[in-house]
């Protein structure tokens, strides 16, 4: 039996893969294609796979999401998101509320439903999805003016919280009844424990990570692992809001100067994308397409008034106070994507003993699939529509290639005038022990070299060595450089030095630079710090 599973689910991994590729290909967001290919294997699908345990998806569901918000928050890189971050905040909060209100009272006033179910309904599709818009954003690298990306970024890695506490208040609502004090108490119980574990675990790993070598690269990984687990797990076991704190704390870690940050990126990296993966296909496995007809009225209607206006009224109004662009608010509006978070919370009303009219979990997904499939296949050509597009921007935030994955590293080197290599062989060189010239571009012309090749001003050097396995006494943290870091035409030679640490790297938008004494720092500079203390 272990052994159908592991092959299994071997072959969902790699047709998954195979479908991010053709997707991207395509055009369409890759999520939406694992999602219908869980829906192909699945019970209504070819292979027929029989499953329908809601217990067992919400549990596997919580723990992608939690991975997911985890490295959403690590990734935001929160200097370039503090501009924007009062506005993304009141979107996240406020802008959960109101645009589930609106959508609740559409689905009691039009659609029929119960006045708790409707709300209910709109609590679940209250946030937009962190997933989506993190995996379209940065797929289609779509950097956007006025820092869009940022507040889009961050309302919807911090939004997922405030839908899952409506949705718990509703739920209890609709089983025991429940008084306003003991809404208050159990919001005050979610924000309170989830902003005391965030803030707090997220310091004290910062700090032990700083402080305490842990050995290797594989024991960093894994004591980062441990906190994300708890971040999430010990206020959630409190009654706490786990995914806030689990958010705070991906926050707190990721804008820190950590060791072995360079390990830590592509690490998360590869596992969140494989949640994203299991996620939504576990979502479209659960789904069955011979039921949504009967609800695809129901799910179009909701779509289109939470499209064009719960989303846009809920933007518009929140984000008049602080004077952003028409296109701007325009952008967010249509950005505002729903996905598995909207799912996954709508499995919360299956497992709970509240009993609803309405097929509510497939009306979610018919809503996610509609948002994403158009929404998010979309989002590029509004943002170019709308002039939004910021051509020289980066929405790469996070510096994750400080060495190569290969094990050979190149090093390139253009020959100055007047260097002691002008006019020498290669054979009189003195290279480091281990290194090869592997390649030589004069102009417009590339040469294999060989002993006998003599070097000229303006050549450009490609030189191979092996990548070491370990590298004692280097371990490299980022910093970006701010406006109030430094003084106007400063060297870095004129900047107060911190023992044992020496700047390697400048990143500089898309040039990267070997610094020295004369190196002048701009703001905005990503820095690449070698640690020895």
């Amino acid at each position: 039996m272990l052994v159908s599973y592991l092959l299994l689910f071997a072959l969902v991994m790699f047709a998954c893969t195979a479908f991010h590729r053709l997707s991207s290909r395509l055009g369409i967001p890759a999520l939406l294609a694992f999602m219908f290919l869980g829906m192909l294997f699945g019970s209504d699908g070819l292979l027929k796979i029989p499953f329908d345990d809601y217990g067992f998806a919400d549990q596997i569901s919580t723990v992608a999401l939690l991975f997911i918000m985890f490295y959403g928050g690590f990734g935001t890189n929160w200097r370039a998101a503090r501009p924007v971050a009062a506005p993304a905040l009141v979107l996240s909060s406020l802008g959960t509320v109101l645009t589930a209100l609106l959508t609740g009272l559409f689905c009691h006033l039009a659609l029929g439903m119960e006045l708790l179910e409707g709300l209910l309904c709109g609590a679940v599709l209250g946030s937009t999805d962190a997933a989506s818009v993190f995996s379209i954003l940065r797929a289609r690298k779509l950097a956007l003016k006025e820092n869009t990306d940022s507040l889009l970024e961050v309302e919807s890695g911090s939004n997922d919280p405030f839908a899952y506490m409506l949705t718990a208040v509703l739920l209890t609502a609709m089983e025991s009844g429940i008084t306003p004090g003991s809404v208050a108490g159990l919001l005050a119980r979610q924000l309170l424990f989830g902003l005391a574990f965030g803030f707090g675990v997220g310091w004290l790993a910062c700090k032990l990570l700083h402080r305490v070598p842990l050995g290797n690269n594989g024991f960093d990984t894994l004591f980062v692992v441990a906190v994300a687990l708890l971040s999430y797990a010990a206020p959630a076991a409190l009654g706490g809001n786990g995914f806030l704190s689990v958010y705070i704390t991906g926050i707190l870690l990721g804008n820190s100067e950590i060791r072995n940050k360079a390990v830590l990126v592509p690490f998360f990296d590869g596992v969140t994308s494989m949640m994203q993966m299991v996620l939504f296909f576990l979502l479209g496995l659960l789904s069955f397409p011979s039921q949504m007809p009967a609800v695809v009225g129901s799910a179009a209607a909701i779509a289109v008034f939470l499209t064009l206006v719960a989303r846009p009224a809920a933007v518009f109004l929140l984000l008049a106070p602080f004077r952003g662009s028409l296109g701007q608010r325009v952008l967010v509006s249509f950005a505002g994507l729903r996905g598995a978070a909207s799912i996954v919370f709508a499995v919360m009303t299956v497992i709970s003993p509240v009993s609803t009219d309405h097929d509510l979990f497939h009306i979610v997904f018919l809503i996610v699939l509609f948002s994403i499939a158009l929404q998010g296949s979309l989002l590029p050509l509004a943002a170019r529509r709308l002039g939004m597009i910021d051509a020289g921007g980066d929405v790469l935030k996070t510096f994750t290639d400080y060495v190569d994955e290969a094990p050979v590293q190149f090093i390139q080197f253009t020959v100055p005038a007047a260097h002691p290599w002008c006019g020498r062989t290669v054979r009189e060189l003195t290279l480091p022990p281990g290194t090869i010239l592997i390649s030589l571009q004069r102009g417009e012309e590339q040469l294999v070299p060989n002993g006998g090749t003599r070097l000229e001003q303006g050549d450009r050097l490609i030189l191979a060595a092996l990548e070491p396995e370990g590298l004692p006494g280097v371990s490299l943290t980022e910093k970006v450089v701010g406006t109030d870091d430094l003084t106007s035409g400063a060297r870095l030679a004129d900047l107060p030095r911190r023992p044992g640490a020496l700047i390697v790297l400048v990143q500089r938008g898309e040039e990267y630079l070997i610094p020295n004494g004369d190196t002048v720092l701009h703001p905005g500079d990503l820095l690449v710090i070698n640690n020895t203390d």
